[in-house]
Formats: structure tokens, sequence, C-alpha cells
């Protein structure tokens, strides 16, 4: 091959290197297709997507019926919410003080006059003075606790003598005489003999305000 010729092979691939890399360049340049509408559209809404709800609800807890029916003279549906509601005098059990204050607080003699278990009491406790003028311990017209605070269930009948851990020595005001309990609610128990199902009030024995011997109708 003559001089002439080798200059044009040379030449020529040359040329073919440098629109290769002319046009590797462009590659590089170009902008990335952008993606289509529907697949934009499509991810929108998979990131709106909630997560799907449970197929069913958790089931409701049970609601315990009372065993037991009201008691006479006392209506309503027995439960702890809505117990059976009694009014004036009426007592199912009775709390009285034995006149004795030890360390422990006031001593109640406490009588279940039912022909069933007791196992929840709510007492509330009033002091007097000599005139039988109400007194406050501390702020409070009178003092509350409720539970199985009879130490186990009290049998039909069964009298008890118990001290209650609302009612310490140190909550009797000075010139108190007189102490008096109401046994405002009480439970009977159902088939578990640990656990109240059956429920009775007087909300007529605990007024704020009670006079000394309690409610005169």
């Amino acid at each position: 091959m003559n001089e002439v010729g080798k200059w044009w092979v040379s030449g020529a691939l040359i040329l073919s290197a440098a629109a290769s890399a002319a046009c590797d360049d462009k590659a590089k340049d170009a902008p990335k297709p952008a993606a289509s509408a529907a697949s934009a559209e499509s991810a929108a809404a998979a990131a709106s997507t909630p997560p799907p709800a449970a197929s069913s609800a958790a089931p409701a807890a049970e609601v315990t019926k009372p065993t037991h029916p009201c008691p006479k003279g006392s209506t309503g549906d027995g439960t702890f919410d809505k117990p059976c509601e009694a009014s004036g005098k009426a007592r199912l059990v009775t709390a009285t003080w034995n006149g004795k204050i030890s360390e422990k607080g006031p001593t109640f003699k406490i009588v279940n006059t039912t022909d069933l278990d007791v196992l929840y009491g709510k007492i509330v406790v009033y002091f007097y003075d000599k005139a039988g003028k109400p007194l406050k311990a501390g702020d409070k017209d009178h003092l509350s606790c409720g539970g199985n605070i009879f130490a186990g269930p009290l049998k039909p009948k069964e009298k008890a003598f118990l001290n209650f851990s609302c009612v310490k020595k140190d909550h009797v005001p000075e010139g108190a005489t007189a102490i008096e309990g109401e046994l405002e609610m009480i439970g009977f128990p159902g088939a578990d003999p640990k656990k109240s199902d059956t429920y009775w009030r007087n909300k007529d024995l605990t007024p704020d305000a009670r006079p000394k011997g309690g409610p005169k109708k």
C-alpha cells in the first residue's frame, strides 16, 4: 500500500473513533426517560392505601349477670354499677360501735341480717359530740371504705367485731362521744364464693349531713 492509501485508512479510523466517542458522550448526557403517568399513579395509590382492617373485631367482655334476685323492698339490675336500690331505713347488714377505740381504731359489731353470704361491703362512718352534733373528720363529713372489708364472707346471721382501715384511731375527731356506721352497699357472692355478683344499696342511710341515729323515715 502506498503512502496515500495508508494516510486514508489512518484518517478513517480516527474519524470513526471520534464519532463513536461523540455518541458515547451524548448517551451519557441524555436525560433518563420519565416514569409513565400510570406508574406514578400506582405508586401514589400504594403509598396512600391504609393497611387492611382486621377481619373481625375483638369479642366484647362478657357481663356477669346477678345470681340472686333483688332483696325484698329493693329494685334494680343488681350489678355493681346499677345495684338493687332500697330506701328509707332499710338495712341488710348493721354496724354498731362497741364504745371502744383500740390502736387500730373504733371497733364495730357487724351483723349480717340476711339469709345469704355477704362478701362486699361499703361502710360509711360518722362522728358526734355529747350533744349529738355531727363532727368532721378533718375536712370530711364522714369516712368510708369499700371492698371485701369483712376479712372473708359474713355468713347468714353471723356477727363479727371488726376494725376498718379507713377509720383509724387518729381519724376520730376530738370531742367525739358517739360513732355510727352504716353499710350503704353490700354484695352477695354467686357461684364463685370469692367474687360478689349481686349488689344492694341504700343511699338514704348515708347523706352528707346525717343526724345522729340515722334517717328518721
